[in-house]
């Protein structure tokens, strides 16, 4: 299932099990004019994905449930179109190259530079 959407909508869906950090991303992208939409582990995600279709998706690797890469391959299944950035916590030279094969666009490692996430996300989603 293919969904096509000619025009951004805004919205970043951040997928991570710590509530701090949801809440820490969701204000600074609300700061920057885009509709955060939070989910605690990998079935949520999909699930939002599913409904909702946002225009990025902040992915932590290790979450609950359903793992991170696996989810990754499943949002690209669902809809391929969908620019997913992953988190993680450790540096990861084969598994980041994986998961940039298997369609991430860029990894960030944990503590990350607040900055330059926002400025990926800018340039990744750009508001019509």
């Amino acid at each position: 299932m293919d969904h096509v959407d000619s025009e951004p909508s805004g919205e970043i869906l951040i997928v991570d099990d710590e509530p701090g950090i949801r809440l820490l991303l969701s204000e600074c992208i609300k700061k920057e004019g885009f509709r955060p939409i939070v989910a605690g582990n990998g079935r949520q995600a999909l699930e939002v994905v599913r409904k909702q279709y946002p225009d990025l998706v902040l992915l932590d690797m290790n979450i609950p449930g359903i793992n991170g890469a696996d989810a990754l391959r499943e949002i690209k299944r669902i809809n391929s179109d969908i620019k997913v950035m992953i988190m993680m916590a450790y540096t990861d030279k084969k598994m980041i190259s994986q998961l940039i094969g298997e369609g991430a666009i860029t990894c960030f490692t944990k503590p990350f530079d607040l900055a330059e996430l926002m400025a990926a996300i800018r340039h990744e989603v750009t508001l019509a």
